[in-house]
């Protein structure tokens, strides 16, 4: 970004001296309407201006991603966040050691929540998620639910409609798109092997 803008200038200052050097010669041109648009032909003129129109599409201001501050004012460091089984899954897959990813993300504390649900969903998938039992039964704190067995994805989106004190750590496109219509609960998931919020 900082080499292109350079350029720009330097460019933008040899245009400026080639126009100051042949101004007399331009105005006799345009005067006799010889080649008024030699100018505006010029080489130079147009790689200027394609780098302005690049150098502009590039400085589209991002909208911040704590955003949702303004619509859940419950939200607040120590950042509460209840983790999906593929969520737990994928963060495995992708070696992410995920209290510091997630303060890396949130530039927080962050407590990390399971709830009965997901345990009793993880122990039925089998020896293949042995890992993440030991690592939910390390660092994560279980919050009971108070419902009959049901499917895991229902206990949190119910969860998260009656509290929205919660981020909710999923990488499953059916309960982000649930989620997504509760005004205020971030969601975060898994891109280019680091944490982001939504």
């Amino acid at each position: 970004m900082a080499m292109s803008d350079a350029r720009i200038k330097q460019e933008d200052a040899e245009l400026e001296a080639y126009l100051l050097r042949n101004r007399n010669k331009f105005k006799k041109m345009r005067n006799e309407n010889k080649c008024s648009g030699q100018i505006l032909n010029d080489v130079r003129v147009k790689n200027l201006k394609s780098l302005k129109s690049k150098s502009k599409k590039t400085a589209v201001a991002i909208p911040s991603s704590l955003m949702f501050f303004n619509y859940n004012q419950q939200l607040g460091p120590p950042f509460r966040i209840i983790c999906d089984t593929n969520f737990i899954k994928f963060s495995i897959k992708n070696k992410l050691d995920m209290v510091p990813a997630m303060m890396d993300c949130l530039l927080a504390k962050c407590i990390l929540y399971v709830t009965e649900c997901i345990i009793d969903e993880l122990q039925n998938l089998g020896a293949k998620y042995r890992v993440a039992l030991k690592i939910i039964k390390s660092s994560f704190e279980v919050l009971p639910c108070a419902h009959k067995v049901t499917y895991a994805d229902d206990c949190i989106f119910n969860r998260v409609s009656c509290h929205k004190c919660y981020i909710v750590g999923t990488c499953d496109r059916a309960l982000q798109k649930r989620i997504r219509k509760l005004t205020g609960v971030p969601i975060m998931y898994i891109k280019n092997r680091k944490y982001a919020i939504e």
